[in-house]
């Protein structure tokens, strides 16, 4: 009797955590298939749901005449790419030097790095303008991006991933002749792929999200992201209509759930196999 409960034991668990599991995908996933609905939807059916609703592309066609969301997805775009850059050249250089370079201060420099791991960015938001302004870069791509060019965490990761390489890999790279970079380019760097890859798309997702930062340092549309310019565009003053928000919501974030679809399989392996290391 007790075998048979202790052999059931486990199916009722995993079917309350299946259950648990749909309930949270649900829940995560309503206000996106509600802003499809609604984009896709005249606003008197924004909050009816009638499937025998007609579909509409004139939402789309409102939000893009109301507001230069092509421009800022450019500028998305363009702030996105420069960071994503500017990481992997600086992360990689620096934590190739504390995983594999002994010198004077390197562990209180180390700690130093995670320090700022502790230190949400908003703190230092006062300061950062103030820097940026003395340096004229306020209401800029390179204002904007300037202060997460050095990702602490982007530097750990790839130290952590760089201390895991075997030494006899490098030392076989340079009895064929490679120099430092020779040895970081050829040996660490392709190996640690999967890290970059992860790495990539936390940096991406979350600088293409950015709100605070890019609200304070902006002022033009020239440079404004499409955070910015989304929250500006649904500001309760000049007139919500949920339609057309809804339409440049999915705007916004269709870069995003493209990439996503298109390459979810390798997203997965990317985190899983970066976890591992």
């Amino acid at each position: 009797m007790n075998a048979t409960k202790t052999r059931r034991l486990p199916s009722v668990a995993d079917a309350l955590e299946t259950t648990g599991a749909w309930l949270l995908a649900i829940v995560w996933v309503s206000p996106l298939l509600y802003a499809f609905w609604a984009a896709f939807h005249g606003s008197e059916h924004a909050i009816r749901f009638d499937l025998t609703a007609p579909l509409t592309l004139d939402n789309f066609r409102a939000a893009l005449s109301q507001a230069p969301f092509l421009r800022y997805g450019l500028n998305t775009f363009a702030l996105v790419t420069m960071l994503l850059v500017a990481q992997f050249v600086i992360c990689t250089l620096a934590a190739y030097a504390f995983a594999r370079y002994s010198f004077a201060g390197s562990r209180l420099a180390f700690a130093l790095v995670l320090v700022q791991l502790m230190i949400t960015p908003e703190i230092l938001i006062v300061e950062n303008y103030a820097t940026l302004a003395s340096l004229g870069l306020v209401d800029t791509l390179t204002g904007i991006g300037l202060p997460y060019m050095a990702s602490a965490f982007g530097i750990f990761l790839l130290r952590q991933t760089f201390k895991s390489t075997p030494k006899e890999l490098e030392e076989a790279a340079r009895l064929e002749g490679c120099g430092m970079f020779g040895v970081l380019m050829r040996v660490y760097v392709p190996l640690a792929r999967p890290t970059y890859l992860a790495y990539g798309l936390v940096s991406i997702s979350h600088h293409w999200n950015n709100f605070l930062w890019p609200l304070v340092i902006t002022n033009s549309v020239e440079v404004r992201p499409l955070t910015v310019g989304l929250g500006i565009f649904g500001a309760p003053e000049s007139g919500v209509d949920w339609s057309i928000v809804s339409a440049a919501t999915l705007l916004s974030v269709a870069p995003l759930l493209i990439a996503f679809l298109l390459f979810q399989r390798q997203f997965v392996q990317s985190f899983m196999h970066a976890g591992i290391k």
